[in-house]
C-alpha cells in the first residue's frame, strides 16, 4: 500500500507498507540520496512476515519533494521527516532500521524520540559520539581518529555526475556499488542495475540528487544521550565496509549504551542478495527478542 505524508510545510513524503497491519511496525530508513526502493523487496518481504514495514523517500529522492534548491534544510530535518511518517501513518511506536545517513538519522531518534522506538538497529554508520573507542586490550583510541574513507570510494565521489542519459547514469551507479560493496562477495553488476532501474522508473528521472551531501550537518553529536540509551540497540558489523570500517560498528556499539553487535559475513556498505538472508534473521532476531547472545 502507497502513501503520501505531508511532513512540512511544502514537503510531501512518498512511504509504501507491507505486511500485515496489526504486525509490529518497522521503519526502513535509507542512506544519503537513496530512494527508500534501495531497500531490496527480498529483504522487505522477509521482513514483512513478522512486520509492518514501511519504507519511504527522503525529500529529494524519489517521488517525494525535491525542495533544497528552493528551501534549503538541514540533515536533522530529515530525522523529523522520519517521524512525521510515523504519525502519517498513525504509529505511535515503531522498530526502525538504517543505513548508512539511514543509521545516523536512527541515532538521532534514539536520542531525540526514545518513547517513539521499539527497537533500533544501526548499519554502515558512525557513532554521533565523541566518547572515545576502547580496544580488546583497553587502549582507548579518540573517536577521530578512527579508520576514514576508502580512498576509491573517496575518489568516486569526487568525480563531476555528466547526465549522458540513462544507460550511462546506471553504468555509473552499478559501480558505485562494485566500489561500496567491499570486494569480499563476488559482485553482481546486473543484479545492482535492475535494482537502479526500478528506482529510476519509480523516481521517473535519473537526476542525480547532491541536497543531502550539501544539507546543514551541524548539532548532530548526541554523545551523552547515547550514553543514557535505554532503546533496544543492535548494531551491524559489515568487515568489507569501506565507508565506515571496523572497528567503527564496535565504537558504534560503545557509544550506544546497551547495544549489541551481529556481524554479517562478507557485507560492505551495500545490500548484495548473498546478505539479505542473513540480515533479515538479525534484524528479526532483534525485534523479537530472539537475537541469541
Amino acid at each position: 500500500m502507497e502513501h503520501v505524508i505531508d511532513a512540512a510545510p511544502g514537503i510531501r513524503l512518498w512511504a509504501e507498507e507491507r505486511g500485515a497491519a496489526d504486525a509490529p511496525p518497522l521503519l526502513l530508513i535509507m542512506g544519503a540520496q537513496a530512494s527508500g526502493m534501495g531497500w531490496p523487496d527480498e529483504l522487505v518481504d522477509a521482513l514483512a512476515v513478522h512486520h509492518r514495514v514501511i519504507r519511504y523517500d527522503h525529500r529529494d529522492t524519489g517521488r517525494s519533494t525535491w525542495p533544497f534548491e528552493r528551501q534549503p534544510y538541514a540533515i536533522a530535518d530529515l530525522a523529523r521527516d522520519a517521524v512525521a511518517v510515523l504519525d502519517g501513518l498513525g504509529i505511535e511506536r515503531a522498530h526502525i532500521a538504517g543505513l548508512s545517513l539511514g543509521g545516523l538519522l536512527a541515532q538521532l531518534l534514539i536520542a531525540d524520540h526514545p518513547g517513539r522506538l521499539l527497537s533500533a538497529t544501526l548499519m554502515g554508520t558512525c557513532a554521533l559520539s565523541t566518547a572515545p573507542y576502547t580496544r580488546p586490550d583497553g587502549t582507548l583510541i579518540p573517536a577521530t581518529e578512527l579508520p576514514g574513507i576508502a580512498p576509491d570510494v573517496l575518489e568516486m565521489w569526487a568525480r563531476p555526475v555528466e547526465d549522458r542519459g540513462v544507460e550511462a547514469e546506471l553504468d555509473r551507479r552499478v559501480e558505485h556499488w562494485r566500489v561500496l560493496s567491499g570486494g569480499r562477495i563476488p559482485f553482481d553488476a546486473e543484479y545492482f542495475r535492475s535494482l537502479e532501474r526500478r528506482i529510476v522508473e519509480h523516481t521517473g528521472h535519473h537526476t542525480v540528487g547532491t541536497a543531502h551531501g550539501r544539507a546543514d550537518d551541524s548539532g548532530l553529536l548526541r554523545t551523552e544521550e547515547l550514553a543514557a540509551n535505554r532503546v533496544p540497540t543492535l548494531v551491524v558489523s559489515a568487515p568489507a565496509e569501506p565507508v565506515f570500517p571496523p572497528p567503527h560498528p564496535q565504537h558504534l556499539a560503545q557509544a550506544v549504551r546497551g547495544a549489541r553487535v551481529v556481524e554479517i559475513p562478507g557485507m560492505g556498505h551495500a545490500l548484495p542478495r548473498e546478505v539479505l538472508a542473513p540480515l533479515a534473521a538479525a534484524i528479526i532476531g532483534h525485534t523479537t527478542g530472539r537475537l541469541a547472545a
